[in-house]
């Protein structure tokens, strides 16, 4: 499929939604009726409104202005008996997309995995089941008023056994499964397949203000990190330079403006100590938590070392921010903070692929391999060997 047919599809599928906006909406009531008693987190993951659906239009508009990452010519070599060799960026193959709540995936995650050239299976929870269907028709339709075959994006409705079955047997010869979901699912899938799986791991963002820092910066960055509680970028935890001027006023000041939003604010002794408007910590293993609630927790560090050995040990890889006047000090805490994405003086809630400039994003990578972070359309091909001779052997 060349890339006009990738583009005008796109188009068709974002005219298609424009003009479906209303059932769209209509579907999503329905699964929020039925999910009455949910999480608000999981709520929120789950609700399409009209600024959602501008968003989906929005990420699909963007995919269709970037390059088209399929057959770019990454190495070439030609040898002196006139062999050509050629490395080019070929699509994954099968991606299977296995989410939860969010119907805006269907979208969004799903047209950066067609314009790098895969082929998708959607596998959604069963409680955005009505908006997913409403999405899938859309897409189905724009691939055939393009002449693209519409097993290109499929919905599979399955149990708990035959998704089970699909993740361990293999059973659609998928070439790469993505588990956008909580921690059950994406350990089931580590552990119970033999098909590459692009881990989209947990949050519990750290945020660590230093002693030489515009503190109204720093409770702005606080403050905003905590403006949606159901996403991955969101800040759960915030550690404070012991020798910080003014350190009661300061975390007072903090502790309100988190209050204010509706906020259980949470502290280690040190803290709590210093402040009585402050939850005590139930154990030390509240660190390691992600909360997607509204929990925050605060912490007092004697240095920067300190902020970093402690991000390392229990955040979730995602990411980290530091808030200070000292540009190298900064400098050391990005290049030694083990995480996807590290700021200096910027919210966490920038993580994100369509606010990195990507359009629309599959996933946000918390491993090494074979990307790290927001994972957009050049990231979803792998690579293969193309050689051209007129006979060569080699001898």
């Amino acid at each position: 499929m060349n890339s006009v047919t990738k583009n005008q599809t796109l188009s068709s599928l974002a005219q298609l939604i424009t003009q479906n906006r209303a059932q769209i909406l209509a579907a999503n009531q329905r699964d929020l009726a039925g999910c009455a008693a949910m999480d608000p987190s999981l709520s929120d993951r789950l609700k399409v409104d009209s600024a959602k659906v501008d968003a989906m239009l929005a990420a699909i508009e963007k995919v269709i202005l970037l390059e088209d990452p399929e057959g770019r010519v990454l190495y070439q070599h030609q040898r002196e008996d006139g062999l050509l060799i050629e490395n080019r960026s070929v699509p994954f193959g099968t991606i299977l997309i296995i989410y939860e709540s969010r119907p805006d995936v269907t979208i969004e995650a799903a047209v950066t995995a067609f314009k790098a050239g895969n082929q998708i299976l959607l596998k959604g929870g069963k409680e955005s089941l009505h908006t997913n269907l409403v999405l899938v028709g859309l897409w189905h339709q724009a691939l055939a008023d393009n002449g693209v075959d519409t097993s290109f994006v499929q919905y599979l409705q399955m149990d708990r056994s035959q998704t089970q079955a699909l993740i361990c047997d293999n059973t659609h010869n998928i070439d790469l499964i993505i588990p956008r979901g909580g921690e059950k699912l994406i350990e089931f899938v580590q552990k119970n397949t033999s098909v590459p799986a692009l881990i989209s791991g947990r949050g519990n963002n750290f945020l660590y203000i230093d002693k030489t820092c515009d503190f109204a910066m720093a409770s702005r960055v606080a403050v905003d990190g905590k403006q949606r509680l159901s996403v991955c970028n969101a800040l759960d935890k915030i550690l404070l330079h012991l020798d910080l001027p003014n350190l009661p006023e300061k975390l007072h000041e903090l502790v309100q403006q988190l209050t204010d939003l509706g906020l259980s604010v949470f502290g280690d002794k040190e803290v709590c100590a210093l402040n009585r408007n402050v939850l005590a910590m139930p154990s030390d293993e509240m660190w390691s938590e992600e909360f997607l609630s509204e929990k925050i927790l605060i912490g007092l560090v004697v240095n920067s070392s300190r902020a970093i050995n402690m991000i390392n040990q229990f955040s979730g890889g995602h990411s980290a921010v530091i808030v200070s006047d000292n540009r190298a000090l900064a400098v050391d805490f990005q290049q030694q903070v083990d995480c996807a994405a590290v700021y200096h003086n910027a919210s966490s809630r920038f993580t994100d692929g369509g606010e990195f400039g990507l359009g629309a994003e599959i996933a946000i990578s918390t491993q090494k391999l074979h990307f790290r972070g927001p994972v957009g359309l050049g990231e979803l091909v792998t690579n293969k060997w193309f050689i051209d001779g007129q006979g060569q052997i080699r001898e």
